[in-house]
């Protein structure tokens, strides 16, 4: 399993504008290579019926444009560009493997049949980070000796380790990412540690988790997380910020600072969200072996007029983030349909339409009323256990229903149990 550790770096000011340069001339690197790739496709694309000769360049037709026709030509770019010779070669092939990888993703579609969108063109400041594929051998660009990371043509840097590296994790590679608050380098490990799955007889516990914008998410076990809102507490300290900006002349020093404290708010709220979700996960991962969730399309419910809140609480990063502590703990995750969970009724299973502002659910068929959250989780549960892991003997036992939601309130321990 790959892990990423982030440690601040203690870097001169010398260092700054060295790591600023490589940023810049990468970014016009990318751009150059990107315009090669797009060239080529319109000069050897055209109509079916017809070849353009209004819109598109006449000439011999070029030669494919790839990786490593790419690679090849940077001998030429330092010979044309000396000050290319100033950085290190392994990051600029990173800087063009970035740019392939983008590309292939935009041509070819996935197994899903979707495809990314178009790569595009960076503005200045757009790439602040760079890449070291090897990290403490013989070869390598970057060293970690101690608490000091050496990089090649760059020098020495002290890193403020504020968690040790375990032992017997393998550094695969270095990031050098560029931050409102500094620079930070992301130590890709790979953990031969892992704990093995829980197996399947020896299940015990399992819920389904709904989640929402009333309450964050809700257990089949009848407890709640209530909604943090970081970004919408945070609107108004935001939104002055953003017109001290509007009021400064773009691209002046000003501009510039007032502009990195916009950044510092956004990279503030970002981080509270990132730790909660953590928080709620290892919570979840602590207390069952087996969750259940909804496969939601997040992209389509974020263009209703609900997109502020929906993207406040961020429900894909934190179901990603749930999946990746379920297996580094050794739990089970397991998605499921989110069509008709809130308006299917758990007990009989009777189609009870409904609308948002309805918060309780009341069945005709059977009598059953109780919070519609919680009706939608155990209608997840109900899902979950029917599929693979049904034969579980652990969960023959129906777990309790309650009626009345308990809040949780999560703790800092949970996050590093």
């Amino acid at each position: 399993m790959l892990l990423t550790y982030q440690y601040r770096l203690q870097a001169t000011t010398e260092q700054v504008a060295t790591l600023s340069h490589w940023g810049e001339l990468l970014r016009r690197h990318w751009n150059y290579a990107l315009g090669q790739r797009l060239d080529w496709l319109r000069r050897t694309r055209c109509q079916l019926d017809r070849c353009s000769l209004i819109s598109e360049p006449i000439g011999d037709i070029p030669d494919s444009v790839n990786y490593y026709s790419q690679a090849a030509d940077l001998k030429e770019t330092k010979r044309l560009f000396p000050e290319y010779k100033d950085i290190y070669a392994d990051c600029q092939q990173q800087n063009l493997m970035r740019l392939d990888r983008a590309g292939k993703r935009w041509l070819v579609p996935d197994k899903t049949g979707k495809r990314g969108g178009k790569p595009r063109f960076k503005k200045p400041g757009d790439i602040c980070s760079f890449t070291f594929p090897r990290v403490n051998s013989p070869k390598a660009g970057a060293h970690l000796i101690g608490s000091i990371l050496k990089l090649s043509k760059i020098g020495e840097i002290p890193v403020v380790l504020h968690r040790p590296i375990p032992d017997g994790f393998e550094i695969k590679q270095a990031t050098i990412i560029g931050k409102a608050d500094g620079w930070y380098v992301s130590f890709s490990l790979e953990d031969n540690t892992v704990a093995s799955p829980l197996p399947v007889d020896e299940i015990k516990s399992a819920c389904g988790i709904d989640v929402g914008l009333e309450k964050f998410l809700t257990t089949s076990s009848g407890e709640a997380v209530a909604v943090p809102q970081f970004y919408r507490k945070s609107q108004v300290a935001l939104a002055r910020q953003q017109r001290k900006l509007s009021r400064k002349e773009k691209g002046s020093k000003n501009y510039q600072k007032q502009a990195n404290k916009v950044a510092l708010w956004h990279l503030y709220i970002a981080r509270q969200r990132k730790d909660f979700h953590y928080l709620v996960a290892h919570w979840l991962c602590l207390n069952y072996d087996l969750i259940g969730f909804e496969k939601l399309n997040i992209k389509g419910l974020a263009r209703t007029r609900l997109a502020k809140s929906i993207l406040d609480v961020a429900w894909g990063a934190f179901l990603k983030i749930l999946q990746a502590v379920a297996v580094r703990r050794g739990k089970h995750t397991q998605e499921v349909d989110a069509r008709g969970t809130s308006i299917e009724c758990f007990n009989c299973g009777e189609k009870v339409v409904k609308n948002l502002s309805v918060r309780v659910h009341n069945c005709p068929n059977c009598g059953v009323s109780l919070d519609r959250d919680l009706n939608a989780s155990l209608v997840i549960l109900k899902r979950t256990v029917g599929q693979p892991f049904a034969a579980c003997g652990g969960l023959a036992v129906a777990q309790p229903v309650k009626q009345e939601l308990s809040f949780v309130k999560l703790r800092s321990p949970c996050h590093t149990a």
